[in-house]
């Protein structure tokens, strides 16, 4: 479904989820607790990669994000899974590779609506677009080993398609500049402007400019990554596009226990970035048996960047575990717990309420519109059940 489609169905709130679930009672349950947020800050560096990215360009030049999309090679299609989530409007899923892939999974998810907000419908160089950012693993049973986004056509007026980008940092030497892959989970994404902050789990977040997509070679064998020996041939497993790293946001705390970056937001509304962590009750060998924070980062004063050194401007202690997303709009918070299956809503006068969510649920982006019902937008990550949806925010909270 598309802009036009979608746009006709949100005149209404609809109260029922694929298979007819109404909306469930919310449930009263503890709520977070404040942490002083001066314990938080972030160190952010916008140009680190500058002198390679520079030679890289001047070597493959760039590609606009509406010659992306002219060239979108991958079909999506229709949810058809019942998801059991009230307030379904409108969603899709990947192709058949994509979903049944065993290697790849979808973690982050971002709109046009976070990089532009409202004006001219959300569209970003001419497209409504839906960003997901995916990671790779050495095999279905491998480590990470790259990561890369999906930019989604989400508007009637282009075809149901979408096209993958290879997320790359530069190598080499301005004189023979390379590139290499960005081994990260990719657990959340925010496009903000033309920038997009990808979380990077211990350290915070990396940065990449939508204006500065690289096109490469197809050719060569899968493994085969940056500058070839010949000198003039850029390989990147295949993919036809790259988005070099442009810069590192690193975040620091007093209190100890640095922060694991599961999961980002963009709040359009405080103009904020929003992350969460993924934690246990206990008995987790790879996560930490804890619970988790979420904190809030401003970006600098009318800028889409950073400042060079951020303090937090909320931080919270939070009562559920497993949460592998986070959205906030207007002093509202949402997480979604994928161990619980549940989404949880909380402001602080409010307090916190409970609701059914999907299986395999990972990152959540709001949606902001003029004309309909705000929505909110998440994915699930299961093979075989990759569906990417949306839900009026209404349903989930006041």
């Amino acid at each position: 479904m598309g802009k036009r489609a979608l746009g006709a169905v949100l005149g209404v709130v609809v109260a029922v989820g694929v298979g007819g679930v109404a909306v469930p009672e919310a449930a009263a349950a503890g709520g977070p607790v404040v942490l002083a947020a001066g314990e938080y800050t972030l160190s952010a560096d916008y140009h680190r990669y500058d002198v390679l990215n520079s030679a890289l360009v001047d070597e493959l030049g760039t590609v606009a994000v509406h010659t992306v999309m002219d060239n979108a090679n991958h079909d999506r299609g229709a949810v058809t899974d019942s998801l059991g989530v009230a307030g379904y409007q409108a969603g899709f899923t990947f192709d058949s590779g994509d979903n049944g892939d065993c290697a790849n999974y979808p973690q982050g998810i971002t709109t046009s609506r976070d990089a532009v907000g409202t004006a001219d419908g959300g569209n970003y160089d001419g497209h409504q677009l839906v960003l997901v950012s995916w990671y790779t693993k050495d095999g279905c049973d491998g480590a990470s080993a790259r990561s890369r986004i999906t930019l989604v056509d989400w508007d009637a007026t282009y075809p149901n398609k979408y096209r993958k980008i290879l997320l790359v940092e530069a190598t080499g030497t301005p004189a023979a500049p390379s590139f290499q892959d960005v081994r990260i989970h990719a657990g959340g994404v925010s496009w903000y402007g033309d920038y997009l902050y990808v979380a990077d789990t211990g350290r915070g977040m990396r940065v990449f400019d939508l204006r500065t997509i690289l096109r490469t070679d197809t050719g060569g064998s899968a493994d085969r990554i940056g500058r070839q020996a010949d000198g003039a041939t850029f390989y990147a497993h295949n993919y036809a596009y790259v988005l070099p790293q442009v810069g590192t946001v690193t975040a620091a705390t007093t209190s100890g226990t640095p922060l694991v970056w599961s999961s980002i937001s963009l709040d359009r509304v405080s103009k904020s970035i929003v992350m969460n962590e993924f934690t246990c009750a206990s008995g987790c060998a790879d996560y930490p048996n804890r619970a988790p924070r979420a904190v809030r980062f401003p970006f600098a004063a009318g800028l889409t960047t950073f400042a060079a050194a951020t303090t937090a401007s909320q931080a919270l202690q939070l009562p559920w575990y497993k949460l592998n997303g986070v959205a906030s709009h207007n002093g509202r918070w949402w997480f979604n717990s994928s161990g619980a299956r549940q989404l949880y809503y909380w402001t602080p006068a409010d307090g916190a309420h409970t609701y059914p969510w999907v299986t395999g649920g990972e990152s959540i982006s709001y949606w902001e519109d003029a004309d309909a019902a705000d929505l909110l937008w998440s994915l699930q990550e299961s093979v075989g059940h990759r569906n990417v949806f949306a839900v009026t925010q209404a349903t989930y909270g006041a």
